[in-house]
């Protein structure tokens, strides 16, 4: 780290110490109970160097001696060292218990966010689940059958009267005239129409559907 830049991130900072002071603050595995007084060492010791401020290191050190794994390793029988490792005497029995303390209370704290992060999460997947159950809010119309729609239409449609029953005769040509109106026996049911002529046996009916046929005698029913 030869660069002159001012370190103002924390992180950044403990790296630097890590890799200056290496007796000293350890990077990684169990940690050494520092020395009494050593951020005016350390201060000394960075005076003539700018990379680091005075406010920033006190951040850094503070976060170093606040982590769990700093805070255990003041126990009985471990021994404080200085910038360059060298053994600085026992931990006293406030320390100790204090430090305990504080990783007690730390851990706890930890533990308590840690439920609530979980609970929050269950709660956000079980609203997920609710909403994945839940029947939509959009009823579907009931589709309409075409069918019974056709058969609907035609119930309400008002029945036909039925004609009253008529009992045709087959007409003979003496009871034909012109302009009489008669009914001719054409396929299976007899059309209505009129007489427009009558010449000798061929008598000449305009039926009502508009067209005009001429017929024997024996095709009219009276």
């Amino acid at each position: 780290m030869e660069s002159t830049d001012k370190l103002t991130d924390t992180n950044a900072i403990l790296a630097y110490l890590y890799e200056t002071f290496p007796q000293c603050f350890i990077a990684e595995g169990e940690a050494k109970p520092l020395k009494i007084g050593l951020f005016q060492d350390l201060a000394e010791k960075l005076a003539e160097e700018s990379k680091i401020s005075k406010t920033q290191l006190r951040v850094a050190l503070r976060r170093y001696t606040s982590s769990w794994r700093y805070l255990k390793s003041i126990k009985k029988g471990a021994v404080r060292v200085d910038l360059e490792g060298n053994a600085c005497g026992e931990l006293e029995e406030q320390h100790i218990e204090h430090a305990q303390q504080t990783l007690k209370e730390s851990q706890e704290r930890a533990k308590e966010r840690r439920k609530q992060r979980e609970a929050k999460a269950a709660e956000q997947r079980g609203d997920r689940a609710d909403k994945k159950a839940s029947p939509r809010n959009n009823t579907k119309r009931p589709r309409k059958d075409r069918n019974f729609k056709q058969v609907q239409s035609k119930s309400n449609r008002p029945a036909k009267k039925a004609e009253p029953a008529v009992n045709l005769v087959q007409a003979e040509l003496s009871q034909l005239a012109k302009e009489q109106r008669v009914n001719v026996k054409l396929g299976k049911s007899p059309v209505k129409g009129t007489i427009s002529d009558i010449n000798k046996d061929d008598v000449t009916v305009h039926l009502d559907s508009g067209l005009s046929v001429k017929v024997k005698a024996e095709h009219i029913l009276l």
